[in-house]
């Protein structure tokens, strides 16, 4: 297959069916990022920072979690929590945890960096939300090579599990997905558990196949 893209978007939706495209009109329009403490990252799948405060407390409430306090990101933070990239967070503040400091994120600071609550919620950033219970899994590659394992491997994947994995390349590198073994609930209309594999943040020109 013939790879221009800069990011390819692994999505396995596991147990529960649901078709791409808005749901709410928010959740399907977010991608799945880093997680600790139950604390996790979320962008638009439009790109970075196209999240208004009403649709990011929808992303987290979709999910059956909230967004996260500034306690909640400052715990994750101290466990190794690393982000540059600034989101609402609780009561309509904007920030982004960073554990090591770096000339080109956080002002070469160490701790939470705090735009302060924002007044014009309208303002478009990602989102930190709060889910200690959450299923979710995934993450973002950049490294060479990667074997790709759901949660638990070789056991069953549980019920409900939802995992996105972003592989990021440079212009003009190709990425070549080999699978291993893959064994899914048997589902001829793969409706119930599937893999979906994306070429770009958008959910219908950059849908390469499931």
């Amino acid at each position: 297959m013939h790879v221009l893209a800069l990011l390819w978007t692994l999505v396995l939706l596991l147990k529960e069916a649901q078709a791409w495209g808005f749901r709410n009109g928010i959740f399907h329009n977010s991608i799945w990022l880093e997680q600790a403490a139950g604390v996790y990252h979320r962008e638009s799948r439009k790109g970075r920072y196209q999240l208004t405060y009403k649709e990011a407390k929808a992303v987290c409430k979709y999910e059956g979690g909230k967004l996260a306090t500034y306690e909640q990101l400052e715990a994750a933070r101290q466990i190794g929590f690393h982000v540059c990239a600034a989101g609402w967070f609780d009561r309509g503040r904007v920030g982004y945890p960073i554990v090591k400091p770096g000339a080109n994120c956080g002002f070469g600071k160490v701790g939470i960096v705090d735009y302060g609550y924002r007044l014009n919620k309208s303002e478009k950033w990602d989102v930190y939300c709060y889910n200690p219970n959450s299923k979710e899994c995934g993450g973002v590659l950049t490294e060479q090579q990667k074997i790709i394992q759901s949660p638990g491997f070789p056991k069953e994947y549980q019920d409900e599990q939802i995992c996105y994995w972003h592989i990021r390349a440079r212009i003009g590198q190709r990425i070549r997905l080999n699978f291993l073994e893959f064994d899914v609930e048997d589902d001829t209309s793969c409706l119930a558990d599937y893999l979906e594999v994306y070429d770009s943040y958008d959910d219908v020109s950059g849908f390469a196949g499931r």
